[in-house]
């Protein structure tokens, strides 16, 4: 993941403009996020927060959650926009915190830069840094199959739900509910929930 930190770190401040506030939130997306938030009772984790505003977005909704992000310049955009939130650098694949330690995890396109033969490992640290029915809302690009694609700051993947939903129960995970959208001009968009029982594997 190197690459993705360093591409990102070149272009985090761009990014923040255009994509690190609640305005620049699809509303749907929003909803979504926000309704599954609401469900959780527990310390979350928002993994790969980027510039912070949906854990800004869920920390003023009452929500124990801290922002996580591999990018350091994200993070220091991070926490001086949203002082009020609590925000860190760390890897998608090694969260530090203790096992079972929280109830919810965001990956709200966080998974989508990283290689698929990756993407197991990261699962399985959501899976680990999950409590007996832990909850995992994870956003991504839908497609067809699993491909790379050229995204404007670095190689990115297109996963179908079909195929991340397999992962997602190989890591330990039950799915309980997808969705997929297409906006005007955008790419196809899915979201998953599933959740983390313990003595599945």
């Amino acid at each position: 993941m190197d690459e993705v930190r360093d591409a990102y770190g070149r272009r985090a401040a761009e990014y923040a403009d255009l994509f690190g506030s609640r305005e620049a939130m699809p509303e749907p997306d929003r909803t979504l996020v926000s309704r599954w938030a609401g469900e959780i009772s527990g310390r979350m984790i928002d993994a790969g927060c980027g510039p912070g505003q949906w854990t800004d977005l869920l920390r003023g909704q009452g929500c124990d959650i801290e922002g996580v992000d591999l990018v350091p310049r994200f993070v220091d955009i991070a926490r001086s926009r949203f002082p009020g939130a609590a925000f860190r650098v760390g890897e998608l694949d090694d969260l530090g915190v203790p096992d079972g330690s929280v109830a919810g995890i965001l990956s709200w396109y966080s998974v989508i830069h990283a290689d698929p033969g990756l993407v197991p490992g990261i699962l399985g640290e959501f899976a680990r840094c999950l409590g007996d029915g832990g909850s995992l809302l994870l956003g991504m690009f839908e497609g067809p199959r699993v491909e790379p694609f050229p995204h404007a700051v670095t190689t990115a993947y297109f996963w179908s739900i079909g195929e991340m939903s397999q992962r997602l129960r190989e890591a330990g995970f039950h799915v309980e509910a997808t969705e997929s959208r297409v906006d005007p001009g955008r790419r196809p968009h899915a979201a998953i929930v599933a959740r983390r029982v313990r003595g599945d594997r």
